[in-house]
């Protein structure tokens, strides 16, 4: 039986100290959030890893997240807390 959705994503944001939920990756960002955020943690020489929310395909249909937090935009993880995000203008 696959792991429940939600479990999955609290599960990785137990794994890292910052962990950035964002569309793409740090090294090939999707969205000009997700390239910000990237920029001000390695700005900063702060260390995270990152979850690719567009690759879960429960997420993209939002049978999982939005129990969560709103997926609406990327959000930062710090110490297992929701942070947030980042509104660019």
């Amino acid at each position: 039986m696959p792991e429940e959705p939600d479990r999955r994503l609290r599960g990785s944001w137990s794994q890292s100290t910052v962990v950035f939920f964002m569309r793409g990756s740090p090294d090939v960002p999707r969205c000009s959030v997700s390239r910000k955020i990237c920029e001000l943690l390695r700005d900063e020489k702060i260390e995270f890893s990152h979850f690719k929310i567009l690759a879960v395909e429960s997420v993209q249909r939002g049978a999982a997240g939005p129990k969560l937090f709103d997926w609406t935009t990327p959000q930062l993880i710090v110490k297992g807390e929701l942070v947030g995000c980042l509104k660019v203008v």
